[in-house]
């Protein structure tokens, strides 16, 4: 209980210091305002891809060990996957009506994501059309698996091959400085505070999916 409510205290002050403490930063779209949404849409597009990676190694350790305990780890790591890419989604699609006048536009970082839950909502799809349950389990583990190989190629890759609106974090080229100092501290505490949301969910909901899973198998026996 402690543990969540430190958690709770931690992402209020974040989202407090993103208002207070992060400063506008000029040049980082249309008036610098909207730009506090980085310490939102960043962590958010990180906790994705860290539980997609846990949705392929649970998937992996699947079909090693033939536990189906693992199969339901690598189907909630890949619903929190989905949730956390939809919330980076959203956060972009702000900032891009903010920065570009349009929600969506087709921007090579927009298309990628986009495609990317369009594969695990394939997944999805997947694991509810095979009503055998050690049938299902394979088949979704190697899917995915293929579907975490695409990670890497939609989220740092594509964009980096053709032409994005999309601000550059790192280089913050144009001369735009985008991770000051304040910026840099709230951001890390975002970061950390959405992994240890993203830690606490998963716990949280893979208990859920065991509880579920041992009342189907009483009303089996």
């Amino acid at each position: 209980m402690i543990w969540q409510v430190i958690l709770g205290l931690w992402m209020t002050a974040v989202v407090i210091a993103s208002f207070v403490y992060v400063p506008a930063i000029p040049g980082f779209g249309a008036t610098g305002e909207t730009a506090r949404i980085i310490i939102y849409h960043v962590p958010a597009a990180w906790v994705a891809v860290l539980a997609y990676l846990m949705a392929m190694v649970n998937s992996i350790g699947y079909l090693k060990k033939g536990d189906i305990a693992l199969d339901r780890k690598a189907q909630v790591n890949a619903e929190l996957g989905t949730i956390f890419c939809v919330l980076a989604t959203v956060t972009g699609a702000i900032w891009s009506h903010a920065a570009w006048g349009v929600y969506w536009n087709w921007d090579p970082r927009q298309t990628s994501i986009a495609v990317l839950l369009m594969i695990y909502a394939a997944y999805f799809v997947l694991r509810s059309a095979i009503p055998d349950s050690d049938r299902r389990a394979r088949l979704s583990a190697v899917y995915s698996i293929l579907a975490f190989i695409t990670v890497p190629f939609l989220v740092f890759i594509v964009p980096r091959i053709y032409y994005s609106l999309h601000p550059d974090l790192i280089g913050a080229g144009e001369g735009v400085s985008v991770m000051s100092g304040e910026v840099l501290v709230v951001f890390l505490a975002s970061l950390a505070g959405f992994t240890a949301l993203y830690a606490w969910m998963y716990k949280v909901q893979v208990r859920l999916e065991n509880l579920l899973y041992k009342q189907a198998m009483k009303r089996g026996a």
